[in-house]
């Protein structure tokens, strides 16, 4: 398998996917867009981060520049034979676009996206598979490598080469672009990573459903047993299940697919799904008094070995899910075009007070991180997302072994694998004479905690024993420098001259070591020592370790 060196973050088309899985097709083919043009209300937000417009929206308000290309295409029950007798006159495009399929182009909307759209490669494609009739996971994958396909043929036709797509799938959608990946390209002879870029899943079960019996109900009239058979936990464990998530790895490069993972099982609205994921605890969770999902599926489950994953506090799906949060846009587009890779490990921590002398005391560790301008967290920790690492059941957090159910991001105690997405910002006078490039400079917050939990329930249960923020500042002011990395108590450094002054006294300097720049938070129940590692993402090629960047300001 070949590395990262054909990813790029350039922008591509984008291909939404949204899951269903249900019993009836009828409402989610009447459904626009599948739901990615439904967004969420945060009342307690102002200005920008108020109204978050969905995915569609978003992207076609973005500095991106995207433009819906989803009516291009159209999803029939049944192979279209015969072309519509405009498609002759669509320049320069096949014939074989028009006809031969289920998944064919419209005419008169291939010649308004070929003739309108300033640059039909910043496209935004929704794949509407359930209009495909047939409910079969190898129908869906073979629509998925159509359509990219036939996005292809546009590149060729408007710039004479082909180009790769962005994936971003929900749910089944995920299980699909894995039919895809696993079983369509290779049984056509061909590697997905050559037209796949990168792929984000929002809650897929790559690794099943916990409580997946619906197709041992035999009373039920469900026509998608093939559908179901994908959720269950002991067919995706089955390397010799095609669609294993075992055999991901053999199929596309792992660090190019990142997996979103929801963790507010509190607001799913299909309560027996939570109860069921209570009830069907896993092994390493904690027993019953965990649930650790997202309402449907679990949070150990929606991950995928070795890809980077991330958390957000957003349920499967409904009104304030993973499909309609800000959040899971952000992560998304930052993986798609982030230019610097930022990696939290932690090197050494230990509790400082807690362990109760009645019971059983279990501790947790959890980070959040959130970058300046943006109102929103790119990862996310916290007692109520029972997502935290542990339990540790030892004051020295350096216990807990890699291996558990419920591990670190990564070897060597990954906290957080994430991207931002950085520009250069130039100060000038009245005339508009540029007088000097501003400090290279970028600000992200971080947010730890530590939690203990008497397993007895005889102690003092669910103590924070340790809650501080802390801002991570990036700073390089000379060309061809290594930058410097400060660590502050606050935001002072927002500010001007006096409250640089303030910002001074409270500021640490970070120290490098072989791997990247090392700093310690402590307090009265912690005390740890962590590390940053960064990396420069080029336009096209693997990231590389941060030793000279560009001007930079958090977008």
């Amino acid at each position: 398998m070949s590395s990262n060196d054909s990813v790029t973050r350039k922008p591509l088309p984008i291909i939404l996917i949204r899951g269903f899985g249900g019993l009836d097709i009828e409402d989610e083919q009447a459904l626009t867009y599948q739901g990615f043009n439904v967004g969420t209300v945060y009342p307690q937000k102002r200005g920008e981060n108020y109204i978050y417009e969905g995915f569609i929206l978003r992207l076609m308000k973005s500095e991106l520049g995207y433009r819906d290309a989803t009516n291009v295409i159209g999803y029939y029950p049944h192979d279209v034979h015969q072309a519509h007798e405009r498609a002759g006159k669509t320049r320069k495009m096949p014939k074989e676009c028009f006809a031969g399929d289920r998944v064919i182009m419209d005419a008169a909307m291939a010649e308004r996206l070929l003739t309108e759209m300033p640059d039909p490669l910043r496209t935004i494609w929704v794949l509407r598979y359930y209009d495909l009739g047939d409910r079969t996971l190898e129908r869906y994958g073979k629509a998925l490598k159509r359509l990219v396909e036939l996005i292809q043929a546009v590149a060729q036709c408007v710039h004479g080469e082909s180009t790769k797509v962005n994936i971003i799938a929900h749910s089944l959608g995920g299980l699909i672009t894995r039919q895809c990946v696993q079983i369509t390209y290779p049984r056509a002879r061909r590697k997905a990573e050559t037209d796949i870029n990168k792929i984000v899943t929002l809650g897929t079960p790559h690794q099943g459903v916990s409580f997946q019996v619906l197709s041992q109900i035999g009373w039920l009239p469900i026509g998608a047993s093939n559908e179901l058979e994908v959720f269950s936990p002991d067919k995706q464990a089955d390397e010799s299940f095609d669609l294993s998530f075992k055999n991901f790895a053999k199929h596309f490069p792992t660090e190019r697919m990142l997996t979103v993972v929801g963790t507010n099982y509190r607001s799913y609205d299909i309560g027996v799904a939570s109860f069921l994921n209570r009830l069907f605890s896993q092994a390493g969770e904690g027993g019953r008094a965990y649930n650790r999902s997202d309402g449907l599926v679990k949070i150990t489950n929606a991950q995928m070995p070795s890809c980077p994953r991330t958390f957000v506090h957003k349920c499967h799906g409904g009104s304030d899910s993973l499909v309609t949060a800000r959040e899971s846009y952000e992560v998304a587009t930052r993986f798609f075009h982030g230019n610097v890779r930022i990696r939290l490990r932690l090197l050494k921590g230990k509790v400082l007070r807690g362990m109760d002398w009645i019971g059983s005391s279990e501790f947790f560790f959890g980070v959040s991180v959130k970058p300046r301008f943006v109102d929103f967290e790119l990862f996310h920790q916290s007692r109520d997302a029972e997502n935290c690492y542990g339990p540790f059941n030892d004051v020295d957090l350096n216990k807990l072994p890699d291996d558990t159910v419920f591990g670190w991001a990564g070897p060597n105690r990954l906290i957080w694998e994430g991207f931002l997405k950085i520009k250069e910002d130039n100060l000038a006078d009245d005339s508009g004479l540029t007088l000097m490039k501003r400090n290279r400079d970028m600000v992200f917050r971080t947010d730890f905690y530590i939690g203990e939990r008497d397993t007895f329930g005889i102690g003092f249960s669910d103590n924070v024993v340790y809650r501080k923020q802390y801002y991570v500042r990036v700073v390089q002011t000379k060309t061809n420098h290594p930058p410097t990395l400060w660590l502050y108590n606050g935001e002072d450094f927002e500010g001007g001259h006096a409250q640089a002054r303030t910002a001074s006294k409270a500021r640490k300097e970070m120290q490098p070591d072989n791997e990247g720049w090392v700093f310690e938070v402590k307090g009265t129940g912690f005390e740890g020592k962590l590390r940053i590692e960064l990396d420069r993402v080029p336009e096209v090629g693997s990231p590389i370790p941060m030793k000279v960047q560009s001007d930079i300001t958090e977008t």
